[in-house]
């Protein structure tokens, strides 16, 4: 059981815990003068970017801290195509891609993955392994525009991927880059909770189709209280997108265009839960790439230890026994034998 969260696993699960869950997210945002919640303002500017769809009002912030509201206008602070707030990196490849295993861009020594690391985030987990973007002040922080990240590509830029944080509270400056970047020949890739509102991750979907491209889901949990436990935040339009995009996976089956992949945080999320993430996907199409990724302690759960080798064979048992064909355990090198 984590400290900080102060739930076991079990009653992670069940409805009565949701509310101390909440006020310990709500704790966790304001170390960083973060909206406790996503606000939801009687007569307030809506904005529905993403599942949290927040009613903001004058002078107050959205959840991911980059909307406000001026004189009944909503305000975008960044995510916008002429300012995101971000850094970038030239990852060399092969990386360690989620998707390394299924991906066209494995395959392509001496070329490089453009890594774009968004400053924002639309859910809250508590065992964040990227947590740092929270200490960026944005509005002070130097911007880029959707252009000039396009430009950042050069002739031995084979793929970029998008990510964080999370790409989903800045989907116009991403889309915009990214729709100049697929006109260079570039690949296109996302790694997302899957919050954006269903007309961009479509977008999105059609760029990574488009240019042989993938997009990486990543399913945190599949009971909802136990994901509103850990992220602060319902998974409900995460498993509609996932199912949205999936819908398209016929259409190339090669490379794969959707890939999940989930963090077995110990205690938390167990082989059964692992289960549950594994049939919702073999329900749709069990060729799914499903990669089990390992936890090290970080962020408000340094208590906890990292994901020990039985955990991990046991839920990629679990996958397997729940139907789907191809399962791998990612990162190896941080799991232990604590448990």
């Amino acid at each position: 059981m984590s400290e900080v969260l102060g739930i076991c696993p079990a009653c992670a699960r069940r409805d009565r815990c949701l509310e101390q869950a909440r006020a310990v997210h709500a704790a966790s945002r304001r170390l960083f003068d973060l909206p406790e919640a996503p606000p939801c303002t009687e007569g307030g500017v809506r904005c529905t970017l993403c599942a949290c769809e927040c009613t903001v009002g004058e002078g107050e912030r959205g959840f991911c801290g980059l909307r406000t509201v001026q004189q009944g206008r909503l305000c975008h602070l960044a995510g916008t195509p002429q300012r995101g707030s971000l850094h970038w990196y030239r990852d060399p490849l092969p990386t360690n891609c989620v998707a390394d295993w299924v991906c066209s861009g494995s395959g392509q020594h001496g070329k490089h993955n453009l890594a774009v690391f968004y400053n924002s985030c639309t859910l809250n987990c508590l065992f964040c392994q990227n947590w740092h973007f929270r200490e960026v002040d944005v509005v002070r922080s130097e911007g880029i525009s959707a252009r000039q990240l396009a430009d950042c590509a050069n002739p031995r830029t084979y793929c970029v991927c998008y990510f964080g944080g999370d790409p989903a509270a800045q989907m116009p400056h991403a889309l915009a880059s990214a729709r100049l970047l697929a006109e260079r020949g570039v690949v296109v890739c996302w790694e997302t909770a899957g919050t954006s509102h269903p007309a961009l991750l479509d977008r999105a979907v059609r760029l990574s189709l488009e240019t042989g491209g993938c997009i990486k889901f990543d399913l945190k949990a599949y009971t909802e209280t136990l994901h509103i436990a850990l992220t602060g935040m319902s998974n409900r339009r995460t498993l509609e997108n996932f199912t949205r995009a999936l819908q398209r996976s016929s259409e190339r089956p090669h490379p794969p265009l959707v890939i999940a992949s989930t963090l077995l945080v110990p205690g938390y999320v167990d082989a059964e839960e692992v289960g549950r993430i594994a049939r919702f996907i073999a329900r749709q199409n069990p060729d799914t790439p499903y990669a089990l990724l390992g936890f090290a302690p970080n962020f408000l759960m340094p208590d906890l230890p990292p994901t020990s080798v039985r955990h991990a064979e046991e839920a990629r048992q679990a996958a397997l026994d729940a139907g789907l064909r191809n399962v791998r355990i990612g990162n190896r090198h941080v799991l232990g034998w604590d448990y």
